[in-house]
């Protein structure tokens, strides 16, 4: 395993070092003593996998196409920012804004998120992205989500979710451990029936993230899901001239 100490280190210098290192063929990299570098990880293809000690800065994997990242710690903003393929798995919680206009891959984060989570994600073709987080998030959760899997699984006991969740959703879908006030939705979504299809991609990408965070996937599922979805492809068609 190659390592990188990145204590003092400007965080251009520090990903620089990280774009040589998989440049030179490196497939395991540690990052250690990370606080607060932002960009990291951002556009590397390949399949390396980035082990980070401390706290990674905003736009953690913005653009990044295959690696996968593990955090072993907190993130900060904008994590899988236009994501396009590629797995990040945080040990922590993370603020806001993850999964923004992610195209693809998946992000699994064990506490708690900020404010906007989702927002813009989208799919194409065969990339669907997934964003999941194990405590609870905060307000307009799933915001103008376009496309892939959003879930909340509040196992911490925290609020699962603030208000305003789906506001402006026209695509994919969301789901929620327990019950949703629907007082708390956007005006763009509805709440509807979990199908067997549905419990079956919950099992299979639930089931990995308990893995990561040695969880029983089968007291996970003891409560049931709410699942929450647009009701339109083009909710704000009305507004426009054309």
């Amino acid at each position: 395993m190659k390592e990188i100490d990145a204590q003092g280190l400007h965080y251009r210098d520090l990903n620089k070092g990280l774009r040589g290192l998989i440049t030179g063929g490196a497939k395991r990299i540690l990052v250690k003593n990370v606080c607060g570098q932002r960009f990291i990880g951002d556009g590397i293809g390949g399949g390396a996998e980035i082990i980070i000690e401390g706290i990674p800065g905003n736009d953690l994997a913005s653009f990044m196409d295959g690696p996968r990242i593990i955090v072993r710690g907190n993130a900060q903003d904008a994590v899988g920012n236009t994501m396009n393929k590629g797995e990040v798995i945080i040990y922590g919680d993370a603020g806001d804004i993850v999964g923004y206009a992610m195209r693809g891959g998946r992000i699994f984060i064990q506490g708690n998120v900020g404010y906007r989570v989702g927002i813009h994600m989208k799919a194409y073709e065969e990339f669907s992205p997934v964003v999941i987080a194990g405590g609870g998030a905060r307000d307009f959760l799933g915001e103008y989500m376009a496309g892939g899997l959003l879930v909340i699984l509040g196992l911490n006991g925290e609020e699962i979710a603030g208000d305003f969740i789906g506001t402006g959703m026209h695509g994919g879908v969301l789901f929620l451990r327990g019950e949703v006030e629907p007082a708390r939705l956007g005006r763009e979504v509805k709440i509807g029936e979990v199908t067997p299809q549905d419990r079956g991609l919950l099992r299979r990408h639930i089931g990995e993230f308990c893995a990561w965070f040695d969880l029983d996937r089968e007291e996970v599922f003891q409560k049931p899901f709410s699942k929450i979805y647009p009701y339109s492809h083009r909710p704000y068609g009305t507004i426009y001239a054309y």
